[in-house]
């Protein structure tokens, strides 16, 4: 916690503005991002909404006493039950590796565990009580062994979005089937085939629409009414404009959502990220290529709302920036923080909807001024630290961040055995074997920098 009154203001995608933020209870804020759908590794455009909603989450819990903050894991999904099939597995094999990857991918990203990570399969019985509730008060109906929600029962959809129904459906892939009695309709419940996955019900064996399990989920651990609902751009329909119809439907029209946050698309090269192009990035092969932490750097250098390009020439310059401020961290090695409170303009900028660029540059300013003449280097060194901490960044010492492996795969044990060597060579005047070891570590891509009797190394971009 901090001292300092919340002044947090956030882009409601609703409303289409900037608002002040005002949980529905102070003691407690609630937010819910939806989280992975588990048959393959995460990829890069997975991440940015992890990473992004983890700087909200540690904000949150720096400016409020408690927050509550789920994120779901949807193991009930087609392309779940087609991975199983094609491996002839249960879906609970698929889900359960995946889970396991993306927790390890999120965790090597600085991201923080959430305090709920409910699972679709385990809310199934809450699914069907919601669907039953929604049957019951005319907003769905059964038709060729599905249970649709009708969204002409419900006069506010497409109040997400912006859009009328006409355009929401002119822009979108929507299953066209006899059954719905409108086109824009969609399913609550369908039915499975004996070799699918499924699960007994009112309405036959069969699973849940995607729709429904994060609507469920939300009811069951934080309510009816929640404060922030989060995710990329590509859920702003169908997936939260049918959440956001099927919630309030179910409550009697009750507000579901008060701030509805979206990310950016994330594009490589310009391109859309797809299995055609061969253009996936996951973060598993990303992580053994560059820092891990660079990864969640180069996320945050742009706002969470623009369109986020990837590309080489953006990776090697957020590596570098990023060196920056750890070199800054390496040059306060052995002084003490004195100071663990975030700098006010660091947290001002997150204030500000979320302003990770803006943060970042504070960031450099306090790197800046540890050079300055006089500069109270513990209480900067320990104001750098907690800064950086609300972003998740500056998370391991510097040296560390330096010797991790390049692409390549560098021995860290065999730099460092021969830079003892060549520390040897030199106190033997020996120069001819040292500009040898010092060439033999270069053509390795180790860039060595000899400061006060020390020999410092890092891997260079």
């Amino acid at each position: 916690m901090t001292d300092h009154e919340p002044r947090l203001r956030l882009h409601d995608t609703r409303t289409r503005e900037k608002r002040d933020f005002e949980p529905l209870d102070p003691s407690c804020v609630r937010m819910y991002v939806c989280g992975p759908t588990v048959y393959g590794y995460a990829h890069i455009g997975n991440a940015r909404p992890a990473v992004v909603f983890d700087v909200l989450f540690r904000l949150l819990e720096a400016l409020y006493p408690r927050v509550i903050y789920a994120r779901n894991i949807t193991d009930i999904d087609d392309k779940i039950l087609k991975v199983a099939k094609d491996e002839g597995v249960g879906i609970e094999v698929v889900s359960r590796r995946y889970a396991e990857a993306y927790r390890e991918d999120m965790d090597a990203l600085g991201v923080l565990p959430p305090t709920i990570e409910p699972w679709a399969t385990e809310h199934v019985a809450d699914m069907i009580g919601l669907v039953e509730r929604l049957l019951e008060s005319g907003h769905a109906y059964r038709a060729d062994g599905h249970v649709m929600f009708s969204v002409e029962s419900f006069d506010r959809y497409g109040e997400l979005s912006g859009r009328t129904t006409e355009e929401l459906l002119a822009g979108a892939r929507v299953e066209v089937a006899e059954y719905k009695k409108n086109p824009a309709d969609f399913v609550l419940w369908k039915p499975s085939t004996p070799d699918q996955a499924g699960w007994d019900s009112p309405f036959g064996r069969g699973r849940p629409g995607w729709h429904l399990e994060c609507s469920s989920m939300i009811e069951k651990h934080l309510g009816t009414t929640i404060d922030i609902h989060g995710g990329g751009t590509d859920l702003v329909f169908p997936h939260h404009e049918n959440e956001n119809a099927q919630s309030r439907c179910v409550h009697g029209g009750a507000a579901f959502v008060r701030y509805w946050l979206h990310n950016g698309f994330l594009s490589i090269d310009h391109q859309k990220m797809s299995k055609s192009l061969g253009n996936i990035l996951t973060v598993r092969d990303l992580r053994e290529r560059i820092p891990p932490e660079a990864i969640r750097f180069i996320l945050l250098r742009t706002h969470y709302r623009a369109p986020l390009e990837w590309n080489d020439e953006v990776v090697e310059d957020g590596i570098r920036s990023l060196e920056r401020l750890y070199g800054a961290l390496r040059d306060l090695e052995g002084i003490e923080a004195s100071h663990n409170t975030p700098r006010s303009t660091v947290v001002e900028a997150l204030e500000d909807d979320l302003n990770t660029p803006r943060a970042i540059s504070e960031l450099y300013q306090i790197a800046k001024e540890t050079h300055q003449t006089g500069a109270d280097l513990p209480r900067l060194k320990g104001e750098l630290l907690a800064s950086a901490k609300l972003l998740g960044l500056l998370s391991e010492p510097a040296e560390t961040f330096f010797q991790q492996r390049s692409s390549g795969g560098v021995d860290a044990e065999r730099i460092e055995a021969l830079i003892a060597e060549r520390a040897q060579a030199r106190r033997n005047k020996d120069w001819s074997r040292a500009d040898q070891i010092r060439d033999e570590l270069d053509a390795m891509g180790v860039l060595l920098e000899d400061k006060d009797g020390t020999t410092r190394w890092r891997i260079q971009r």
